[in-house]
């Protein structure tokens, strides 16, 4: 069966600004690579073959370095005209899919997840959306995600001090008829006008998994990145 993914990849990275002035966020140099390069290869290893690109900001970059590294790889992209937000990139992005169900992240993040598990306990379920959770500990920059013992979201909490939760991973197994049937406008916040507006009324789970986990949205993680991906073959 196909596995498809819709990557996110049109943000601004103001963030990042000051160390990657001239590239989309996703494009930044990683261990000699795109960190978009990381991204694909780790879910090819996973598994997927076929690729829905959400590109905006300076998406050019991005399909120069596709069409030139990736002339075998079976893919579409989405272009936001304008930005759309999270929801509205995938949004558009999954008019464009024919799959039952599809995967969702982002094109900054690596959470190295089992995507196989993550699909099976979303197909398990019969869920609307399962999200991809990580276990950390002594944090700020991250909201986290209640669930209960057979894995159904409670709530979602404001970004704080955490000594220890759950944080959303970035990787979403979406049942596409599902969300595409919702009355969602062009433009909204996958996190806050989906996630946490319609966890009580559609059937949404979350699957912890304790994997190695990093997103680039600031230099520090970018100079960190570098050095771990250093390490890996290529």
């Amino acid at each position: 069966m196909e596995k498809q993914a819709i990557i996110l990849a049109g943000g601004l990275g103001t963030r990042l600004r000051s160390a990657v002035p001239d590239l989309p966020k996703c494009m930044a140099p990683v261990a000699g690579k795109p960190f978009l390069y990381h991204v694909i290869r780790y879910l090819q290893e996973e598994g997927v073959d076929s690729f829905i690109f959400s590109l905006g900001y300076m998406h050019e970059v991005i399909e120069a370095f596709l069409l030139q590294n990736y002339p075998l790889l079976d893919y579409q992209i989405s272009i936001e005209e304008e930005p759309l937000g999270t929801g509205g990139a995938i949004k558009l992005a999954m008019s464009k899919s024919t799959q039952k169900n599809i995967l969702a992240l982002n094109g900054d993040t690596m959470f190295r997840i089992d995507t196989d598990k993550l699909l099976s306990f979303h197909n398990q379920h019969n869920a609307a959306c399962t999200l991809a959770l990580k276990p950390m500990h002594n944090f700020d920059r991250y909201g986290v995600v209640d669930i209960n013992k057979e894995g159904y979201v409670q709530s979602f909490k404001e970004k704080q001090f955490y000594t220890s939760g759950l944080i959303n991973g970035g990787i979403y197994a979406i049942h596409t008829a599902d969300f595409m049937n919702l009355d969602l406008p062009a433009k909204f916040s996958f996190e806050k006008d989906y996630l946490e507006k319609y966890f009580n009324s559609q059937k949404m789970l979350g699957l912890v998994q304790d994997e190695y986990f990093i997103d680039i949205v600031i230099p520090e993680d970018l100079q960190k990145a570098n050095v771990e991906f250093e390490n890996q073959p290529t």
